[in-house]
């Protein structure tokens, strides 16, 4: 798994951190190329999931949450959920490609699904 996060963070111009986070908030497995807790990250972002989540499928009737991008002044967070217990984090910066981190992140979530 860690092979598939590193080559996603190298793949995307502008990603910095790659992990596999379940939605109780527990990292997984991750990859980062700072120093950055990845624990934190996971956590804060699997509520963040969660919430949309049931949102969009049982208030809104707008079915299975299937990607979530979050941007800041700093960071720009692009989650995909991989099964309905674990999900794809991908940090960015802000000369980040968002179409690269849709295109190799759902990729890369096809690819780690067989893992879990």
């Amino acid at each position: 798994m860690l092979t598939h996060l590193s080559q996603l963070v190298t793949d995307v111009d502008g990603a910095w951190a790659a992990a596999i986070g379940g939605l109780d908030g527990l990292l997984v497995e991750g990859h980062t190329a700072t120093t950055a807790d990845l624990n934190l990250l996971v956590a804060e972002h699997a509520g963040l999931l969660r919430t949309a989540s049931a949102a969009y499928s049982q208030t809104l009737n707008g079915g299975q949450t299937r990607e979530l991008y979050l941007r800041g002044e700093r960071l720009s967070v692009y989650l995909h959920p991989i099964n309905a217990d674990f999900f794809l984090l991908l940090a960015l910066d802000g000369r980040s490609n968002l179409g690269q981190a849709r295109l190799y992140g759902r990729d890369t979530a096809r690819k780690l699904e067989g893992f879990l």
